[in-house]
């Protein structure tokens, strides 16, 4: 398993509990993957760099997430047929090489 990040852009006129339950759902969903903890950050509603289905701005989520790459198809396929995302983006975290060396090993 790999670790992505996903970024949606929802619809700007959503109401608190739209917006919660869109975010509650792709949260559960990619729990329902990777079977651990998703992190989560809602940042808000922003102006669009341009406009999106006739939209000047939209509700921006982030989701981190551990999924296989045929699971990731999947997710973008859901975010294509939600009415509520304008757009959405997903990308793969590079794990540091680093990471799992012992300190003695690291070259400096």
């Amino acid at each position: 398993m790999n670790r992505y990040e996903s970024v949606i852009i929802m619809k700007p006129n959503l109401t608190e509990e739209e917006k919660s339950n869109e975010i509650n759902t792709y949260k559960n969903f990619f729990e329902g993957l990777s079977k651990k903890p998703v992190d989560v950050e809602y940042l808000g509603k922003k102006k669009l760099a341009y406009e999106v289905q006739g939209n000047k701005e939209g509700n921006y989520a982030i989701f981190k997430y551990n999924a296989n790459l045929e699971e990731v198809s999947e997710v973008e396929r859901k975010f294509r047929v939600d009415d509520n995302v304008l757009k959405f983006i997903t990308v793969r975290q590079e794990q540091e090489e680093y990471e799992d060396m012992e300190d003695d090993e690291m070259e400096y």
